[in-house]
């Protein structure tokens, strides 16, 4: 097992990649912190029932993670449970298609804050943890739209930018520290939040047929294979990988 005796939180675990990740954490061995918002209560209460029911530990917690003082109770609350943090995937976050004229200031701002502000919260707290742990593992979830624009997408390709550069500078400021700092970027992968993508499109049956194009592989990603990419960043198979940014995107980010 490649996480026997680790504690992780996994944000925005109820379902979809974060889902997956935090069922594989718990399969390796970890103990799992899951958390999602109060809508997704009951869904992510399911996780934790289905990796107890295999044998794992997990427990959860109802937080807004663009909630400062919310964010510092799930992390007490995990304390608490086990005594120790090692892991961190900072995987909430929402997307919304529309070009930057049609975006009203207060949808910016609430892409902001849950793509971006919520990392900044979790990664700022958990810090002085993994200091007192004697190091760990932090993972952000980014996107193909870290490096390139999608038509009328602006806030969310600007948050996810904002991912990747927050990655890669607070891996600089705490790699002395044995906190390694890494990105995972996936393409469209199979997700409910998928589904919600399409579904504001005028035809969904068409842009799923343009979402498969983009990829050379010629498919949609699943959760699993983003879940397997964060168990290694997790795990001392990548103990020299730090301010990394791995794309798991069928090849997306090959073409012109």
């Amino acid at each position: 097992m490649r996480l026997k005796n680790k504690v992780s939180i996994v944000t925005g675990a109820s379902k979809g990649i974060g889902k997956s990740i935090a069922e594989k954490f718990a399969s390796e061995g970890s103990k799992v912190s899951i958390c999602s918002r109060n809508s997704s209560k009951e869904e992510g209460i399911q996780v934790v029932n289905e990796i107890i029911k295999k044998g794992g530990e997990a427990i959860y917690s109802a937080i807004d993670v663009s909630n400062y003082s919310e964010v510092e109770d799930l992390f007490k609350n995990t304390i608490d449970q086990w005594g120790h943090i090692d892991i961190l995937v900072n995987n909430a976050g929402i997307g919304m298609l529309k070009s930057i004229e049609n975006t009203s200031t207060a949808e910016w701002k609430n892409i902001m804050e849950n793509n971006v502000e919520s990392i900044f919260n979790c990664t700022k707290i958990i810090i002085p943890y993994l200091r007192q742990n004697g190091g760990g593992s932090i993972i952000n979830l980014a996107s193909v739209a870290s490096y390139v624009g999608f038509a009328d997408d602006a806030a969310y390709c600007a948050s996810k930018g904002g991912v990747l550069m927050l990655t890669r500078q607070t891996a600089l400021d705490y790699s002395r520290e044995n906190i390694r700092i890494n990105a995972i970027c996936p393409g469209f992968i199979e997700t409910p939040e998928l589904t919600h993508y399409l579904s504001q499109t005028d035809d969904p049956k068409l842009e799923r047929e343009k979402v498969i194009a983009y990829h050379p592989i010629g498919r949609i990603g699943s959760t699993e294979e983003v879940a397997n990419v964060a168990l290694f960043f997790a795990s001392d198979e990548s103990s020299f990988v730090t301010g990394a940014d791995l794309a798991v995107d069928g090849g997306l980010l090959t073409k012109p």
